[in-house]
């Protein structure tokens, strides 16, 4: 008689849950869904495997999305994904639908608390106009500089790599990248290129990375409970605080230099003092903005707070504009051509000096950026986004999604999507982004899109034009030795690190310009 009890009320709770939930069934129906789905974990068996693995999966998703008009569904043990890269539908869910959704976002802030990436809506919303003001073009000008300086040290350690074999770049970019944002939000000079003291600061980034990476596509590591009893959360707990205690360490320098700043300020023009911080075309770093601008000292951001803006720029900041410029180099190594005139477009700018470059050279390099950009789109560092539904969002399809969906912007597929790029959409061609304005705005979003896209685009970009600038100026590109032509036309394999990065590590060669 127990049992049948206990067999009935089962019924009964999955007989209600399954009602409760009969709109977001529904709205699977409709939806193409992959193939393979199992009863209670749905699709996460094809996530199983490695970091490449997963990236074929999501490379996958986009495919079979492209060829069901943007729309695609698959389920992760009880929760439904619709898989998108149709940019109209992108922007109706990109502008309604601001939550990144606590399903994905407790994972991260496990690392990163409410730093602004992950935060939720209402934090997100005051941190990102705290951060504004370090973004403005006037003070990104003024990071060049730095840009120039770092890139140009980057290119004097390559030197023993020219004339040689295949190499790594990545490890000579990250640490231009790491160095770059240590010295721009911390006004700090780490010399990470030259030192190798604080290596560990990337190699926890990239083991952090690689371990979330796996947990996001795993449902049965989501729960806490579970998670934290597994030797992997006390691996990312350990990364953690050799990461909290190097940024604490140079907060407390930064601190002390912002305070002495601030006494100058003072002392010029004791009537402004803290608000003519930014004032005379002066640099502000990022500290300075995120004290200032969140109130001070004594009013602003706690120290918890402060340090977790911090470690998300220094994330996002370094890995993001390495992984595009790594992403450029090799591609520049098997397009001799694409390469060729970019170094064209650096003679008629730079002729034969070796001057620093500027600001004012920066909007000049039209080819480069192109370049740039079609090397984004087709190695989008992010390839995926998540968005969640909280209320019914009509897509232009006619399609209504519901309650408890989450959205998986697929960049990858967006940026491959023939609908929109033509039939050469798998196509390494820079001229596309000198034709014009792109066809519809999202059909371009290596930085996410809308009001919640990444608010360090610029400062990547800018940072990615200066280090390549001093990059080619020096050198020639070349590809991997033994690679044949039909070996430099297929795509780069990749692997899902969170950012998605090249299996081989950015392996080619180089050669000094003034050698050939």
């Amino acid at each position: 008689m127990i049992w049948q009890l206990l067999l009935l009320a089962l019924a009964l709770g999955v007989g209600y849950y399954r009602w409760s939930r009969r709109r977001l069934y529904k709205l699977a129906a409709e939806i193409p869904c992959l193939p393979d789905s199992y009863p209670v974990i749905g699709h996460a068996h094809i996530f199983a495997g490695s970091n490449e693995d997963i990236m074929q999966v999501l490379q996958k998703i986009g495919r079979i999305s492209n060829q069901n008009n943007g729309l695609t569904s698959f389920w992760l043990a009880n929760r439904l994904f619709v898989g998108m890269t149709d940019p109209a539908a992108i922007e109706v869910v990109s502008k309604s639908c601001l939550d990144k959704g606590e399903y994905i976002a407790k994972m991260f802030r496990i690392a990163i608390g409410n730093g602004s990436i992950f935060a939720p809506v209402n934090i997100w919303r005051s941190r990102r106009k705290i951060n504004a003001p370090f973004f403005n073009r006037k003070n990104l000008d003024q990071l060049v500089p730095v840009f120039d300086a770092k890139s140009s040290i980057m290119a004097d350690l390559l030197r023993p790599e020219a004339g040689g074999g295949d190499f790594s770049i990545w490890r000579y970019i990250t640490t231009f990248a790491t160095d770059t944002v240590c010295e721009t939000a911390l006004n700090t000079d780490i010399n990470m290129q030259k030192c190798s003291d604080h290596h560990f600061l990337l190699h926890a980034i990239e083991e952090g990375t690689q371990l979330q990476a796996k947990r996001v596509f795993q449902p049965w590591l989501h729960p806490d409970v579970i998670f934290k009893r597994l030797p992997a959360y006390k691996r990312v707990q350990y990364l953690l605080e050799r990461a909290y205690t190097f940024l604490d360490e140079i907060h407390t320098f930064s601190i002390t230099y912002y305070l002495q700043n601030i006494q100058k300020k003072k002392e010029k023009n004791t009537e402004d003092g803290l608000k003519n911080l930014n004032n005379n075309n002066e640099l502000s770093y990022f500290i300075d903005v995120e004290i200032q601008s969140s109130g001070g000292l004594e009013k602003g951001y706690s120290d918890i707070e402060l340090r977790e803006e911090l470690l998300v720029f220094m994330v996002a900041g370094s890995d993001t504009s390495a992984t595009a410029v790594s992403f450029t180099t090799v591609l520049l190594s098997r397009y001799p051509d694409v390469q060729d005139k970019v170094y064209q477009e650096l003679q008629e700018v730079f002729g034969e000096s070796e001057r620093a470059v500027t600001a004012e050279d920066l909007p000049k390099l039209t080819y480069l950026e192109a370049v740039i950009k079609e090397s984004l789109r087709l190695y989008p560092p992010v390839p995926v986004v998540v968005r969640e539904v909280h209320s019914d969002t009509l897509l232009p399809s006619g399609t209504t999604l519901v309650d408890e969906t989450t959205v998986l912007f697929n960049i990858w597929g967006t940026h491959r999507n023939p609908a929109y790029w033509g039939r050469d959409a798998d196509e390494f061609r820079p001229e596309r982004f000198l034709q014009g304005p792109l066809p519809h705005p999202a059909m371009f979003m290596p930085f996410s899109y809308s009001v919640r896209n990444c608010i360090g685009a610029t400062y990547a970009m800018m940072s990615a034009k200066t280090a390549l600038a001093n990059l080619i100026r020096r050198y020639r590109l070349l590809p991997s030795a033994g690679m044949c032509a039909a070996d430099l036309q297929r795509p780069l394999p990749v692997k899902f690190d969170i950012m998605m990065k090249a299996v081989d590590n950015f392996t080619l060669r180089i050669e000094e310009r003034n050698h050939i």
